[in-house]
């Protein structure tokens, strides 16, 4: 080819045309490969769990003084039932709560 003396040294239409490609390429290869960054409000993983492990703790030792507090009126052994499962619901919302800090958060 031969060189055009009109053309200035940036002003090749193909290096141009390569360099407009390349530059496209990268847009679409950084939106492939972007990870979306999902907002800390309520619906983020670390939220979720968040709520997970408080309704557990709190969840848990509730029921089972509701229903030891039952129990104990039926059986007239006041606070006795209602105090073992508070315990036992407790050590079970542990137990659940452990298994859910082992969770890979989504």
């Amino acid at each position: 080819m031969a060189h055009d003396p009109n053309q200035t040294p940036g002003d090749d239409p193909k290096l141009a045309s390569l360099e407009t490609r390349i530059d496209a390429a990268q847009r679409a290869e950084d939106a492939r490969t972007a990870t979306p960054q999902a907002p800390m409000g309520m619906g983020s993983p670390a939220a979720r769990q968040g709520q997970r492990v408080i309704s557990t703790l709190v969840g848990y030792p509730l029921g089972g003084g509701v229903i030891g507090w039952f129990l104990d009126g039926f059986f007239h052994t006041r606070p006795w039932i209602m105090l073992a499962l508070l315990f036992l619901a407790f050590a079970g919302a542990c137990f659940q709560v452990f298994s859910i800090s082992k969770e890979r958060s989504e």
